[in-house]
């Protein structure tokens, strides 16, 4: 699916990524992939356990996978599927528990905690189930719970800057990033590869993230790593 602001708009299949990806061919230009389950409403678990095991099959770089996880049978399939790392968002406030039963089984380093946010009247808001329900927390409390859940990592995500290609909320990331003692992956509004290299700069943010697969068609995602690292970026060099 392409998204903006998080409305979605199919693409293609699992066919159509492979053909126009080719992740096993351009995994040397990415550190992880990250796929999520972005169906509204129900979403089938054991139809996205498939399309997980299929990416993984010729992709050596570790893969992170949610959407929907709400039962530690969730997490064990899609671990046996492949994935690496699962990552959480409505669950994190829905059942903390769970979180605290996947840590104790799969340890820390195998759970990414997704904030998805907007700015309204000058703040951000967190915001649960795909974006549409709006949670009575401020960023900065929020970050406070994620540190006593003991989440490996933090994935960032702005609704506002989602697709539009304008570049992250290079704001709100500034304003928050140091108080995240976990990696912090930011997301939302990439278009190109000055946008990955300023956001890398920020102190305290570890990784930075794309969706829009568009805006990196063909050689952009080689392209936009060979820019990085000429630019002095703390990017492994693969050769």
């Amino acid at each position: 699916m392409q998204s903006r602001n998080f409305r979605l708009q199919r693409v293609g299949d699992i066919n159509w990524l492979e053909k126009n990806y080719k992740f096993q061919q351009i995994a040397g230009s990415l550190d992880e992939l990250i796929v999520v389950d972005a169906t509204r409403n129900i979403k089938d678990l054991g139809a996205f356990s498939a399309v997980v095991s299929r990416l993984v099959e010729d992709v050596f770089i570790p893969v992170t996978a949610g959407g929907g996880i709400r039962k530690i049978q969730d997490a064990e399939a899609l671990f046996n599927s492949g994935a690496d790392k699962i990552i959480l968002n409505s669950a994190l406030v829905k059942d903390p528990k769970l979180v605290t039963t996947i840590v104790e089984r799969y340890g820390s380093q195998s759970l990414v905690a997704s904030i998805d946010y907007k700015i309204i009247n000058n703040e951000p808001v967190i915001f649960i189930e795909d974006g549409s329900t709006k949670i009575d927390q401020t960023l900065e409390s929020y970050i406070d719970f994620l540190h006593s859940l003991n989440v490996g990592e933090v994935y960032l995500n702005s609704i506002d800057q989602d697709g539009t290609g304008f570049g992250y909320d290079f704001e709100t990331i500034n304003s928050y990033a140091k108080s995240f003692s976990m990696p912090l992956i930011v997301a939302g509004g990439a278009g190109n590869e000055k946008h990955l290299l300023e956001a890398i700069e920020i102190d305290n943010v570890a990784a930075v993230a794309t969706a829009n697969l568009f805006n990196f068609v063909g050689n952009g995602l080689p392209n936009a790593r060979k820019y990085m690292i000429e630019e002095n970026s703390n990017l492994a060099n693969w050769g």
